[in-house]
């Protein structure tokens, strides 16, 4: 059973069947899908995504992922997982546009934080992060983590491994 977290201002649960259509719009995003995975999909495998966070994510307990909500509205995404490009957990977090700026990515990434070290016990999590995405990668430093090494992506550009431990 996946846990509920709380901020100071969000919720993050697990999805309902009823998110669906706010999840499609977060990842078809083109500002939001630009730094995540492969950039924008196809609304059809956003879809698929999303299916699968119930089919297997969620029925085979798999690794955490959560909706993350503001005022019963759903603002985002997140999830801490195994990776094999950074050798341990990964944390994952994407905000509407609506939320930038505000804070609530540092909420959001302080929650999974707390979550990997607390409830896992994990000894170190880690982010990947676009070498471009300079607001990331300043939220990530702002609350502990090191840049510890690139990863060259198949397109030629840059990701960068951080690592925060206790």
């Amino acid at each position: 059973m996946m846990p509920t977290l709380r901020t100071e201002r969000l919720l993050l649960e697990p999805y309902d069947p009823a998110d669906e259509e706010a999840f499609i719009a977060l990842f078809q995003d083109p500002r939001v899908s630009v730094w995540m995975g492969n950039g924008t999909a196809s609304e059809e495998d956003d879809r698929a995504l999303f299916g699968r966070i119930f089919s297997k994510v969620y029925a085979r307990e798999l690794f955490a992922v959560w909706a993350v909500r503001r005022d019963g509205v759903l603002v985002g995404h997140a999830e801490i997982k195994p990776s094999e490009d950074v050798g341990g957990h990964e944390i994952v977090y994407a905000l509407a546009p609506a939320a930038w700026g505000s804070g609530l990515g540092t909420e959001v990434a302080e929650a999974l934080v707390g979550h990997g070290f607390g409830t896992l016990g994990l000894a170190e999590v880690h982010a990947t992060v676009a070498a471009a995405n300079t607001a990331s990668l300043r939220l990530l430093g702002r609350i502990g983590f090191e840049h510890v090494r690139d990863l060259t992506e198949d397109d030629g550009s840059t990701t960068r491994v951080l690592t925060r431990r206790p």
